[in-house]
């Protein structure tokens, strides 16, 4: 069986874009309902994601293990996994995580860029590791079944979570440094950390992560891909695009400031490039992976390979670890 997972969206979600999943055959989707969101606002856009199920019954549905992955593969459909991309709606209560899980919350993120009260962001000068209460958190979270997610996470703080954690972790979107050195890719040192606790990570469409930004060849792309499996494996990679179709630049402005500053932040873009960056031509939505399953065959990968590549080896960090 060939699975289509992309482990990371944040698109202005609408039938247009539930269609587009759907023409591009993805099973399941993981989708971000918190940025920097608390409890009662993340209950809201959890509320709007119930109308979604209601008004498009014939396209997607609320996944919660690997078997609604299955069931969405039979039956034409998308899953829809949730997950929040910070801590934010647990506020300062670990009682919280529980709440949060028995909502339908897959994935958490420790971390948006900044500090929080469990970790360190990529974008902090100094990365004191996994804080007290996050080593708490993070035994909470292994215990009622949410993902630790370290994609917006400083090195140590990720490298901290992956030796706390009795259960593997994930980088859901993000590409190595090796290939574009930017603050949110992640190192050689880490990747192979990753695979050797049997993590996983979503390779990242998002320009700003991209040698070239939206330039970046898909040639290339393949090529880092073929890299990234000399250094871990092929097992313990797949895809999490990042794609944020049809969002305003008001939201990468959100993205990026949330409610911390009053000064505006402008993170991977700049003065001049604020807006939302531009898709490659050959990944402006989900239907590019039939292009990724082109290039990566070219750069040398088999079937089996790029099945795993392109949803397999999600499908399986799913059976295995969310319950």
């Amino acid at each position: 069986m060939s699975y289509r997972i992309d482990n990371l969206q944040y698109c202005n979600w609408s039938e247009n874009i539930f269609r587009i999943n759907n023409k591009a055959k993805l099973d399941a989707v993981h989708v971000t309902v918190a940025y920097h969101e608390d409890f009662d606002e993340v209950q809201n856009n959890i509320n709007q994601w119930q109308v979604y199920f209601n008004d498009f019954k014939d396209l997607i549905f609320h996944g919660k293990t690997y078997k609604d992955i299955e069931k969405a593969h039979k039956e034409n459909k998308t899953a829809i996994f949730f997950g929040f991309q910070n801590c934010s709606p647990i506020e300062d209560n670990i009682s919280l995580v529980e709440t949060v899980h028995n909502m339908g919350t897959v994935f958490m993120q420790l971390t948006y860029n900044n500090q929080s009260l469990l970790a360190t962001g990529c974008y902090e000068e100094n990365d004191s590791g996994v804080t007290r209460m996050g080593k708490e958190v993070i035994k909470e979270m292994n215990r009622v079944g949410i993902i630790i997610d370290m994609s917006h996470s400083a090195e140590k703080s990720t490298l901290d979570a992956m030796q706390i954690s009795e259960k593997p972790i994930t980088i859901t979107h993000a590409n190595p440094s090796f290939w574009h050195e930017v603050k949110r890719n992640k190192s050689e040192i880490l990747l192979k950390e990753l695979s050797q606790s049997k993590g996983m990570i979503g390779l990242s469409l998002y320009p700003h992560h991209l040698l070239n930004g939206s330039n970046c060849s898909l040639e290339s792309f393949c090529e880092m891909v073929a890299k990234t499996a000399e250094i871990m494996g092929t097992e313990c990679i797949g895809i999490g695009s990042d794609l944020c179709l049809e969002q305003p630049d008001t939201v990468v402005e959100w993205m990026r400031n949330g409610t911390w500053t009053k000064n505006r932040d402008y993170g991977e873009g700049s003065a001049d490039n604020a807006a939302f960056p531009r898709q490659p031509e050959w990944f402006k939505d989900a239907t590019g992976f039939n292009n990724l399953k082109d290039g990566l065959v070219n750069v040398g990968f088999n079937k089996e390979e790029v099945d795993g590549i392109l949803g397999n080896n999600w499908f399986n960090f799913y059976k295995e670890n969310i319950f």
